[in-house]
């Protein structure tokens, strides 16, 4: 069994972008900057944001924050995304989820130009990853496919069982492993609460990608010997043991499951420190022009 290590990995992703970004310093060239939109004063969402603000100092990158309370209206926040897609100097720009529930998360991510939707989220990105051409993958799957990689972790004719098909997660997660490149080549089942025999589909993975969001979900009985599995969940769960009142947990009871496994990802320290790495990736690219162009 080996630990799939995210801080390591993402460390090296974002020291690698550094370097890039100096290489363009030293060129004249211009500098990525990433525009955040944050609207209320989610707890969650104040940490991501800061986190992304964080990488963006530690790369070389250019930030901007944009901040508004919980009672901004979706007619002010979609003036703001039209300024930043006409902003020539902002390369690329997120909207911190979740929305307030007044504000419709569709309308405000199909109103960013997806040369300009680093989260990957846009109709258009989603369509042009599916089609295989050039685009912004969401940070999550983005992260997966790294880790995949990094470890050298073989995908070709594997069975590879996708849990959820959330459409930040789950949906893009099983296009992105069946594509027609490594990682890939998979032969995918996507899988969801309405499925039959979902345990014994489980069993079947060689690749096991766990995102639903229901904390110890995928149980022992659920994997196969020297499977890899990948563990997107995230929850805060009530434990009166830890100092912050609440502990971490993915959605894979890691103590009964890690010892079947040939790969496995810790939570936390697996596919979440990926994530702002993978939005640091998407900046760079847009900044250079290598999706969609000057």
């Amino acid at each position: 069994m080996n630990i799939i290590d995210g801080k390591l990995i993402s460390a090296q992703v974002k020291e690698e972008l550094r370097e890039k970004v100096e290489d363009i310093k030293l060129k004249g060239g211009k500098i990525p900057h990433l525009a955040a939109v944050l609207i209320g004063d989610n707890g969650a969402s104040e940490t991501y944001v800061s986190s992304k603000i964080k990488s963006c100092e530690q790369i070389g990158f250019k930030s901007t924050l944009v901040r508004r309370d919980a009672t901004t209206s979706e007619a002010e926040v979609l003036e703001i995304i039209g300024q930043l897609n006409q902003d020539e100097d902002v390369d690329g720009f997120i909207v911190q989820l979740p929305l307030p529930d007044h504000i419709n998360v569709d309308k405000i991510i199909e109103a960013i130009d997806p040369k300009k939707d680093v989260d990957g989220f846009h109709p258009i990105n989603i369509g042009r990853m599916a089609k295989g051409l050039p685009s912004y993958i969401s940070a999550t799957p983005f992260g997966v496919l790294e880790l995949i990689k990094r470890y050298n972790i073989e995908t070709a004719g594997k069975h590879c069982v996708v849990v959820g098909r959330s459409q930040i997660v789950g949906l893009p997660m099983s296009i992105l492993m069946q594509r027609n490149t490594y990682p890939g080549n998979c032969t995918v089942t996507l899988v969801h609460s309405r499925t039959q025999n979902l345990p014994e589909i489980c069993r079947q993975a060689d690749i096991l990608v766990a995102a639903l969001g229901k904390p110890e979900f995928i149980t022992a009985e659920m994997v196969k010997e020297g499977a890899v599995v990948i563990d997107v969940g995230l929850t805060r769960v009530v434990d009166a043991s830890k100092k912050s009142g609440f502990a971490l947990k993915g959605d894979v009871k890691f103590d009964e499951v890690a010892p079947k496994t040939s790969y496995i990802t810790p939570v936390p320290g697996g596919v979440g420190l990926m994530t702002v790495a993978a939005l640091m990736h998407n900046t760079l690219l847009a900044s250079q022009g290598l999706v969609y162009g000057k």
